[in-house]
């Protein structure tokens, strides 16, 4: 016990003791003499997602300054808004309705005409086409990925009903309702209509490699556990006319439009303010939703 209790010969001399340097405390970053603080950056952080932390630091911190410019432009005009109910019961702050109303007021775009409009849709035709819809069936043998003997033996199980489908593909809806784990069975194992993004990867890449009225060859492996598909039906995209997306292209111009403006005048209030702390790149200003 003498030796545990008696310390004195490891005692290190108090001018010897070597004391971790204090982590680099960044300057403080300042709006006409308003500090940003360093906690909201941080809680801000997270909505800006980056390689590293410090861009995403950086991101949020430029995304309170331009808040902060919007606030104090908003004050000096004497600007107030009426803050509007946002989802979920939530209400905006008094700060965000004033630069909500300052933008309103101060940035004015033009609505987008017809020959804009249609510019941008004989230009961009490809984007204004229906997705192409996949019809199809399965019967899934449910085996966790963890499971190597289940997967083996759900494997084995869909090898066999493949080869049962090749003699009688009249018995599709009843090997479904016999033998599928997903709930489709009880419809005879019809997913209805698909289209690209449905469902996981490696069941779209042989659905959409399938030709009508084809069966899948071999099971296909996913997470879930190996399936037997059946493409019934294909229907093509088809693409979609001036008349039908005018209004969704008229939008999109002013929601680009404005954004662009919007912008341009957060780079005339940076350019007139005092900032500090933090390097503003004018061209891509981050704006607080």
């Amino acid at each position: 016990m003498a030796d545990l209790m008696n310390t004195t010969d490891n005692v290190v001399p108090a001018n010897k003791v070597k004391v971790p340097p204090k982590p680099a405390t960044p300057d403080p970053i300042l709006v006409n003499g308003v500090e940003i603080d360093v906690d909201a950056i941080s809680a801000e952080a997270q909505n800006h997602p980056a390689d590293n932390p410090a861009e995403s630091f950086s991101s949020a911190a430029r995304a309170l300054v331009v808040r902060e410019l919007l606030i104090q432009e908003a004050a000096a005009k004497n600007i107030l808004g009426t803050p509007e109910i946002l989802g979920e019961g939530k209400k905006e702050t008094n700060e965000d309705a004033a630069t909500r109303a300052l933008l309103e007021r101060e940035v004015v775009t033009p609505s987008a005409d017809e020959a804009s409009c249609r510019r941008y849709y004989d230009s961009n035709q490809g984007k204004f086409v229906t997705a192409t819809i996949y019809e199809a069936r399965h019967i899934l043998f449910a085996a966790p990925l963890s499971d190597a003997k289940a997967r083996t033996n759900a494997r084995i199980d869909a090898v066999t009903v493949i080869e049962e489908l090749k003699k009688e593909p009249s018995k599709f809806a009843v090997l479904a309702q016999t033998h599928s784990a997903c709930p489709s069975r009880a419809q005879g194992g019809n997913l209805g209509q698909l289209t690209s993004g449905s469902t996981v990867d490696e069941f779209e890449t042989v659905l959409m490699a399938l030709e009508e009225g084809q069966l899948s060859p071999t099971p296909v492996p996913t997470q879930f556990g190996f399936h037997v598909i059946q493409l019934d039906r294909i229907i093509p995209g088809r693409q979609m006319n001036f008349e039908m997306v005018r209004g969704r292209i008229a939008a999109w111009l002013e929601a680009a439009s404005w954004s662009r403006a919007v912008s341009q005048y957060i780079g005339i209030l940076a350019g007139k303010a005092d900032i500090r702390g933090v390097e503003m790149a004018a061209p891509d200003t981050p704006l607080v939703q």
